[in-house]
């Protein structure tokens, strides 16, 4: 029977097989040489202590021993042969990854997105990070693969029991991506991989009988006796109108689709106001940050881009670090012109001088007292009035306003700000008068703690940027426990960010499985 241990290696020891081996040899008792295979099942980076170690867990197996690796998930689809079929809108990770379900389930998914496929949204993000523009429709939230494709491609989800985890990997790896992402304890793939990664997904969808459509703008739920039978659609390309039938509509449209909530209200299907969190994007040096975090001067060529978490409570709410992209870029996230938002990102070798991470607050429902008027919108409404009135700050540009760390907890207007890497560009602007009063004072506590629990994070040196305002939906689509569907409209499967069931890239993913299974079972 393989044993199962835990060893410990040197950075520089990570990727030395006969290093790996001998200590796997010191810990069972097996010669070195009668190990027949070392299954690594987890590895993660301990950097508590001045050496900076990795964690192994692996499977040994002894010279009688043998391993088999399971088969692929791929090898059990088959081309479909079926006249049921599930509308799904939405081509992002939920989305994509319910397409697969019904494949494997033998049901034939028509997958339809307002936006772009991942090579042609890269013409769009460069017109809003060189010029401005902001297409509604293709731009860093809409377009194949979410949100997620272009912002980082980080994959650390606690959402387990929404789902296979390693399912959801395995699927990735079995698109493209590096199988390290099934042991690494914050797997990471990367926003110039992870484009071609959710290109072979779709490939995937049409090989096997689904369709993947694109341009198509949904203006219309086609409802009967509470019973949802399709959708109307506009192209974004030529302006044509389409209707679209099935068994089912799954509703994975991500967590920016502000016109998808008001239809939805319009139609009388109940939505709700959520919780979200709002808040600000700090930057620092990543050569600072790895300082910090490896005691080292210089990070060795043996480490990944040192990361950070923190979070701390202030009047009773809390105040956290989120997406964290260390050797990232600030991104522009608008999806619509007159609005400033920002994200994170970064490439798989993570290696842009600059760390940054959002710092937000949550925003709870009786946050917004002044909002209650607006019912299931009022969480919506205040974060598109934030993001709307820093655009107005400013002169009509993405550049986004900013201020040295210690100026935003003193309220003063930075004399300058240290270069970033927010292509658009930065400009001082007083964000302790911006930002609505409760966000700031919250985040203003919460940075000065932070820096007091991370030694060097409270520096002349970092930058805060606004609006960190994505973070999750503003709504909530209700969808009845046991059945999935909404508790109202049959056959309606609100699913992913969008309804208010995930966040990230895996728990959407894992939501996107959930989903497609449920409605297979009852097509």
């Amino acid at each position: 029977m393989p044993q199962i241990i835990e060893i410990v290696l040197l950075p520089e020891e990570k990727d030395r097989e006969d290093i790996i081996r001998q200590k796997a040899s010191r810990q069972t008792g097996i010669q070195s040489g009668k190990i027949s295979h070392i299954e690594i099942l987890k590895s993660s980076l301990d950097a508590r202590s001045r050496q900076p170690v990795f964690r192994i867990r692996a499977e040994v197996y002894g010279p009688s021993e043998l391993f088999t690796p399971e088969p692929a998930i791929l090898s059990g689809f088959k081309k479909l042969n079926t006249n049921r079929k599930v509308l799904i809108i939405g081509a992002g990770p939920a989305g994509y990854f319910a397409a697969l379900e019904l494949l494997e389930s033998g049901i034939k998914p028509i997958v339809i997105d307002r936006g772009k496929d991942v090579q042609a949204r890269r013409r769009d993000l460069r017109a809003i990070q060189q010029f401005g523009e902001v297409n509604p429709h293709s731009n860093y939230c809409f377009g194949e693969g979410g949100a997620g494709t272009y912002s980082d491609g980080k994959l650390y989800t606690r959402s387990v029991k929404r789902g296979s985890v390693q399912k959801a990997l395995r699927l990735l790896v079995e698109h493209g991506a590096k199988s390290d992402i099934l042991v690494e304890a914050h797997p990471h793939i990367g926003s110039n991989k992870l484009p071609n990664v959710v290109q072979n997904i779709r490939e995937t969808i049409q090989a096997y009988g689904g369709e993947v459509h694109f341009e198509q703008c949904v203006t219309d739920f086609i409802i009967k006796d509470n019973k949802m039978l399709g959708v109307e659609t506009t192209s974004t390309h030529d302006g044509s109108g389409k209707t679209w039938q099935a068994n089912a509509v799954i509703l994975a449209t991500g967590h920016s689709a502000r016109d998808i909530y008001e239809l939805l209200h319009k139609k009388g299907v109940t939505i709700e106001a959520k919780p979200f969190a709002l808040g600000v994007r700090v930057e620092h040096p990543q050569a600072l940050i790895d300082q910090v975090q490896y005691k080292q001067n210089k990070r060795s060529d043996e480490l990944p881009a040192a990361s950070y978490s923190l979070v701390c409570q202030t009047a009773g709410r809390g105040v956290f670090s989120f997406c964290m992209c260390p050797g990232g870029l600030i991104v522009p996230a608008a999806t619509s012109p007159g609005e400033i938002v920002v994200n994170g990102m970064s490439m798989s070798r993570r290696d842009s001088p600059f760390a940054n991470s959002g710092v937000v607050t949550s925003v709870e429902i009786e946050d917004l007292k002044d909002w209650q008027q607006y019912g299931p919108f009022a969480a919506m409404n205040f974060q598109a009035e934030v993001e709307q009135k820093l655009f107005a700050a400013g002169d009509g540009s993405q550049k986004a306003p900013a201020l040295r760390l210690p100026d935003f907890i003193h309220q003063k207007l930075s004399g300058s700000i240290p270069k970033s890497s927010y292509i658009p560009g930065t400009y001082a602007s007083p964000l302790y008068e911006l930002l609505p009063p409760f966000i700031y004072q919250r985040l203003r506590e919460g940075l000065s703690d932070f820096g007091r629990q991370m030694r060097g994070y409270y520096t002349d040196e970092a930058i805060v940027v606004a609006t960190e305002s994505r973070t999750s939906a503003p709504v909530r689509i209700p969808r009845d426990p046991q059945t999935l569907m909404h508790p109202e409209i049959v056959n309606l499967y609100p699913c992913g960010e969008g309804a208010g069931y995930a966040g990230g890239i895996i728990s959407a993913a894992m939501d996107g499985q959930k989903i497609g299974y449920q409605c297979a079972i009852k097509q």
